[in-house]
């Protein structure tokens, strides 16, 4: 059974950095794409960035692009985000989620598990 497991989250001033990781286990992964996603308050899940874990193929979505850098240990099974220069707006619960098909990689339905979630929020 897959499962994915988020820390690294926490409460921090705008301007600074954190870091998020997700330790996978319970499946081989060199076939799976790694997703992050945040959802705030009264919002949808949104899509942050995601990584093929064989390849590197990455890709972000415009708000985080230049800011957030995904990455991953094929050592460790963890996938990271990397958050720099938060700003007020990044304030949400950070989920981590794994899919093998590679289709629509930007939406939820393309992964099939998911984390638990971590909370960061930034303030001013």
């Amino acid at each position: 059974q897959v499962q994915l497991v988020e820390s690294g989250g926490g409460l921090v001033q705008a301007g600074d950095s954190l870091r998020l990781s997700c330790a996978a286990s319970g499946g081989t992964f060199s076939n799976y794409f790694m997703g992050w996603f945040r959802q705030a308050p009264g919002k949808e899940r949104e899509f942050v960035a995601r990584i093929r874990w064989r390849y590197g193929g990455l890709d972000y979505a415009d708000s985080v692009r230049g800011r957030f850098t995904i990455s991953r240990d094929n050592v460790k099974n963890t996938v990271y985000l990397q958050m720099n220069s938060l700003k007020l707006e990044d304030t949400a619960v950070y989920y981590c989620a794994a899919g093998i098909s590679g289709v629509g990689l930007r939406t939820t339905s393309a992964y099939d598990y998911w984390g638990q979630g971590t909370q960061v929020t930034v303030s001013s």
